[in-house]
């Protein structure tokens, strides 16, 4: 019986005297396990893109709307849009009758075109906001100021940018007290927000915010709010803030305790859930998809090595007849599917990592191949090599070895 180094010697040697045939053997596994790499890093990539930019609350926020934050469907949405409306008197109700609610704010939006001297953005994302919304808000003001609850109040013009355009209409200037046209409307730009970059290939810094009372002036008074309320550091406060929020706005809409809400209420953890319900759908297609890549690749190394053993069956006889056994025979063809397989693995993973490296150096998805999928890379290497292995393998130990010196 020879020693595991003794096999692996042999193994090594003859993998190094076919080089095409093992270079083709391993470019088979590669591009499964590549395919399966990369389809795990994006999916790993797209969930933290996904918590960071379209979750876009702290996790003790939870907002109201009568709308749903995050559904896939379409006539739960229409039957929303026949809900009343939550106004402003909604909103202070709620924040005079709320203890446990304690910052709490709302906000409008629209579509607005916005102009800038000869310069113009169509669909730009007008938010009217409380002066609290400063507090709630997890984007961070690059450049300038929030606007005040006087401000707010007095209904001033006076608006905070994304980076979309301050770049369109201010690049290499300096935008504060600068007058740009929202919707018809002047406004002075008070403040920028840092640059958050697409949101799934959508530009999610083409926005301007104002002031609620503005916003209410300028798109009317009948527009429905978002009512949104922070409880920070404090699970327990959060969950009594809700269920009071709740009771109010059940109590102000006349909804009668068993009948079902019109309104929705939405934390982050809604669009986590929602996001893995579609990226499960998307992980279930794709793993399908590099899994067939992987049998391909499996299947491409047993022909390999079945025509291997055909053609070196004069070798597998002239060892035999020295004393080797048939298990010495299968341990070897073992080894050298398995050492195959783990270099297509190698390769593969390698590939998976540059994958990653070119989509965060060229665009803002935070792709990374992450120790735990490597590793299982690797063990799916070698779980290929050792099942696709073991018929070729298992042949070429049950050669009769008279028979085997007798081939050409």
């Amino acid at each position: 019986m020879l020693l595991p180094r003794d096999t692996m010697a042999l193994s090594l040697d003859a993998l190094k005297s076919h080089r095409l045939r093992s270079a083709l053997t391993v470019l088979g596994l590669t591009m499964g396990v590549a395919t399966l790499i990369t389809v795990v890093t994006i999916i790993q990539g797209a969930n933290v893109y996904v918590e960071t930019k379209i979750a876009n609350l702290g996790s003790d926020v939870f907002q109201m709307a009568r709308t749903p934050f995050a559904v896939t469907d379409y006539e739960i949405v229409m039957k929303a849009l026949r809900y009343k409306k939550i106004f402003m008197e909604d909103y202070q109700a709620v924040r005079e009758s709320c203890p446990a609610c304690k910052i709490i704010g709302a906000s409008a939006t629209a579509q607005v075109r916005a102009n800038y001297g000869t310069e113009e953005i169509q669909d730009v994302n007008l938010t009217g906001q409380t002066a609290s919304m400063g507090e709630i808000e997890t984007r961070t003001i690059e450049l300038g100021r929030y606007f005040t609850e006087m401000e707010d109040e007095r209904a001033t013009h006076v608006c905070l940018i994304g980076s979309t355009l301050l770049e369109k209409f201010f690049l290499g200037q300096d935008p504060l007290g600068k007058t740009i046209k929202l919707s018809n409307q002047e406004f002075t730009v008070i403040g920028v927000y840092e640059k958050g970059g697409s949101v799934l290939g959508q530009d999610s810094d083409n926005f301007a915010i104002i002031p609620l009372n503005a916003f209410l002036q300028l798109r009317g008074f009948r527009n429905s709010l978002t009512i949104n309320v922070k409880v920070p550091n404090d699970p327990i406060g959060f969950q009594t803030a809700m269920d009071q929020a709740r009771l109010m706005l059940r109590a102000r809409r006349h909804i009668a305790p068993n009948q079902p809400e019109d309104f929705f209420i939405g934390t982050k953890d809604n669009f986590i859930q929602l996001w893995q319900q579609i990226s499960g759908a998307f992980f279930a297609v794709f793993i399908m998809v590099s899994s067939i890549s992987a049998l391909v690749g499996g299947i491409v190394i047993m022909n390999v090595m079945l025509v291997s053993v055909t053609e070196r069956t004069k070798e597998i006889g002239i060892r035999r007849a020295m004393g080797a056994t048939a298990n010495d025979i299968l341990r070897q063809f073992l080894t050298e599917s398995v050492l195959q397989c783990l270099a297509g693995g190698v390769v593969g993973i390698g590939i998976g990592f540059i994958c990653a490296e070119l989509l965060n150096r060229f665009t803002s998805f935070p792709a990374s191949v992450q120790g735990g999928v490597a590793l299982m890379g690797l063990v799916i290497s070698s779980i290929i090599g050792l099942f696709f292995g073991i018929y070729p393998a298992s042949r070429a130990a049950k050669l009769d070895p008279v028979e085997a010196l007798r081939a050409e």
